[in-house]
């Protein structure tokens, strides 16, 4: 009932702005929008686009050289409504992308009202000086690259093992992000958030620390076409040789979760185990007349891994500490197919995880009919896990962004 009333609310809202400004009002091509909404005295602007995406998943449990254990799921894995554009002044810019299906709104729980978490983002951009922005709201921390390119500009059907282990995802509070130029073309960029070191969509106010995190860039040859360094596969086919390398670093002070600001609440007898929890990431992209490699590292850590009670008792939780790395390389035919292959491995301190080593292969085929706007996905994967049976994995994906 509530996602009903959303949509309705939405459609009455465009068609309220419709008739309001009908001359104001553009369609776009496919792809970058389903309206453009100006101002007649331009002092707001509103982009308004939808995405979906359809999956398709079929996986086997691998006992020595047997397939066993079928199954088999469809899912609606994405389904999202996105406005963008300015307010006043161009330079002071806004985001608000809402997330629609179960997997967008999961993560209810008494820390985020017990309702579904439809916000995604909602972020206003300042650009308050020179290549000074200020950004205020909740949107994606400057995170491992992989994390921070769009789920609709994937080069496979899905993200890694690495970033659904060590991602730190979206948090809400303030970043300020600069770039400058040294010499001809070698570009840097700086990006710092601090947040409340939660996640999204938290309701009951900070209950640990703050959450600081810091990320570098360096683009030793210049600007990637249309913002390539965070986007899946080469599609613009890069002329030059495009280099990306970059490093983060992230401090969450008296966190209460067991993944930094994601993961489970550590819960304890005087209410909440607090620890220190450091993760640094390492990344690289690369692209180059259809070729691209994108290289990840994660590493996290913490004061105290193991939660407990004031008397010293381990409650059960832990925090995943642990190291992952993610290789990725693909190439792209003249023809808009391409192939993408992913070698991952994560390795937990078995110590005090109690995990085992885990290394995942994959083989993607992607056929791209308008870019990363309508493009159809599959793959295979191989997940092999000490202590626990292998699995083998095939999807299929419709990706579509009107």
């Amino acid at each position: 009932m509530k996602k009903l009333l959303l949509i309705t609310s939405i459609y009455l809202l465009f068609t309220s702005l419709f008739y309001a400004q009908e001359d104001n009002i553009k369609t776009t091509s496919f792809g970058k929008g389903i309206l453009d909404i100006v101002a007649k005295d331009s002092t707001w602007s509103m982009n308004f686009s939808a995405r979906l995406q359809f999956l398709s998943t079929s996986s086997w449990n691998v006992a020595g050289d047997k397939i066993i254990d079928p199954s088999q799921e469809f899912l609606l894995r994405r389904s999202r409504f996105k406005f963008k554009g300015f307010v006043y002044d161009p330079k002071l810019t806004y985001k608000i992308e809402l997330g629609l299906s179960n997997r967008d709104m999961s993560g209810v729980s008494e820390f985020t009202g017990n309702t579904p978490r439809y916000i995604m983002d909602g972020v206003v951009m300042w650009n308050f000086h020179k290549n000074l922005s200020l950004w205020v709201g909740q949107t994606k921390l400057p995170g491992n690259v992989e994390r921070v390119i769009s789920s609709g500009n994937l080069q496979l059907v899905d993200r890694s093992l690495l970033n659904s282990k060590f991602n730190i995802d979206r948090d809400i509070g303030m970043q300020v992000r600069n770039h400058f130029t040294v010499g001809k073309e070698f570009v840097i960029r700086q990006k710092f958030a601090m947040s409340q070191g939660e996640g999204r969509n938290v309701t009951t106010g900070n209950l640990g620390g703050h959450q600081y995190t810091t990320r570098v860039e360096f683009l030793p040859f210049g600007e990637f076409t249309s913002k390539g360094d965070y986007s899946g596969g080469d599609l613009k086919r890069e002329k030059r040789p495009k280099l990306a390398l970059a490093s983060t670093y992230d401090f969450n002070n008296n966190a209460v979760r067991t993944r930094s600001n994601q993961g489970s609440y550590m819960a304890n007898d005087l209410g909440f185990f607090e620890t220190n929890i450091k993760t640094f990431f390492i990344d690289a992209m690369f692209k180059y007349k259809g070729f691209s490699f994108m290289g990840e590292y994660a590493d996290r850590t913490a004061s105290d891994a193991i939660a407990k009670n004031s008397d010293g008792t381990a409650t059960g939780d832990i925090v995943q500490v642990g190291k992952a790395y993610n290789l990725q390389a693909g190439y792209l035919f003249k023809n808009n197919y391409e192939i993408a292959t992913r070698y991952t491995q994560v390795k937990f301190d078995k110590a005090i995880t109690g995990i085992d080593l885990q290394k995942q292969i994959t083989l993607g085929v992607s056929k791209y009919i308008v870019g990363h706007k309508l493009k159809i996905q599959t793959d295979v994967s191989y997940l092999g896990a000490k202590g626990a049976a292998d699995e083998l994995m095939w999807r299929l994906q419709l990706d579509m962004h009107f």
